[in-house]
């Protein structure tokens, strides 16, 4: 059995980037780009339709379009790209073992890119208008919402946190809480609370969320205190429920925080196991962005570089 001298786990902005490095150091990286579990080749870009804030596209691109871009460079300077899933790792003793449902491999050095999804709805409607008009991200997409009327579906800080950055472009924005209260924090709702342009709406789920067939025009929402149903018309909706790292498989193999994500050294992508380092979303949970994903791509492309010069 071959070993290989870098295997990147995950694609995305994270691990194309870090395959594009590490190929171009002539470490000719082995990329796993994943299938289903978790998230999906291509990360969340995969979901976005319009990407206007990445530098060197002027014009903006689609998301897709951004990762076959990324992926053909990636190619370009001799990544092998491989669409399987990684279903489990050790990481206990070197060479370091990567298992996917075909094959087992190994290698010196890991980078993880696995990502992070959001938390949806899981209502009707949500997928068929996902990019159009529904959105996890308000940084990505609220630009696309000016003078209209949006949805944030949250009660926590990240949805305060939306509906507060959304109040930029929307025209108005309308917050719906499944309880009577926030669990934001204090300073968080207070920001909220008194800005002009949201209102709450209280004890309220949504159920479905509804369209034209292109676009969503509203959702059917049920109120869990009077058990009466109605419907919001809106022109988008922005799911603001918390994110979830894709790191279930590294469980006992590296240090995770309490919500799941990878815990890397200060200033550095290495993670607590020497030869392991990760870039993206599975370790950032305050910026996910697609730049900051490839930032941190490159950065573990090099901190693998390093580590394996210094073991040769």
């Amino acid at each position: 059995m071959n070993t290989e001298k870098v295997i990147i786990i995950g694609s995305g902005p994270a691990g194309y980037t870090a395959a594009i490095y590490a190929a171009r150091a002539q470490l000719t990286p082995l990329l796993f780009e994943g299938q289903r579990l978790g998230g999906q080749p291509g990360g969340q870009l995969m979901l976005t339709t319009d990407v206007e804030n990445f530098p060197g596209f002027p014009d903006g691109l689609l998301g897709p379009e951004m990762m076959e871009k990324f992926k053909k460079q990636a190619e370009r300077f001799g990544t092998r790209i491989v669409s399987e899933d990684v279903l489990s790792v050790d990481f206990s003793s070197q060479p370091f073992v990567v298992n996917t449902s075909s094959a087992s491999y190994t290698t010196q050095a890991v980078i993880i890119t696995t990502g992070a999804g959001a938390l949806w709805l899981g209502v009707p409607g949500e997928t068929q208008y996902q990019g159009h008009g529904v959105s996890a991200c308000a940084t990505c997409d609220g630009f696309f919402f000016k003078g209209k009327h949006v949805l944030v579906v949250g009660g926590g800080d990240a949805a305060m946190e939306e509906a507060t950055f959304l109040t930029r472009f929307a025209s108005k924005v309308t917050v719906l809480v499944r309880k009577d209260v926030l669990r934001a924090s204090k300073i968080m709702q207070e920001r909220a609370e008194h800005d002009p342009k949201i209102d709450f709406v209280w004890n309220t789920e949504v159920t479905e969320i509804i369209g034209d067939g292109t676009r969503m025009t509203g959702v059917r929402v049920l109120n869990n205190n009077t058990n009466t149903q109605s419907e919001i018309a809106a022109d988008g909706l922005f799911v603001a429920i918390g994110h979830k790292p894709n790191s279930n498989i590294f469980k006992g193999q590296i240090e995770l925080d309490q919500k799941g994500y990878i815990v890397v050294k200060p200033g550095t992508s290495a993670t607590s196991v020497d030869g392991v380092f990760v870039g993206g979303d599975v370790a950032d949970y305050r910026y996910r962005q697609a730049v900051t994903a490839a930032g941190t791509g490159c950065m573990a492309a090099l901190d693998a570089e390093k580590w394996l010069a210094s073991r040769e």
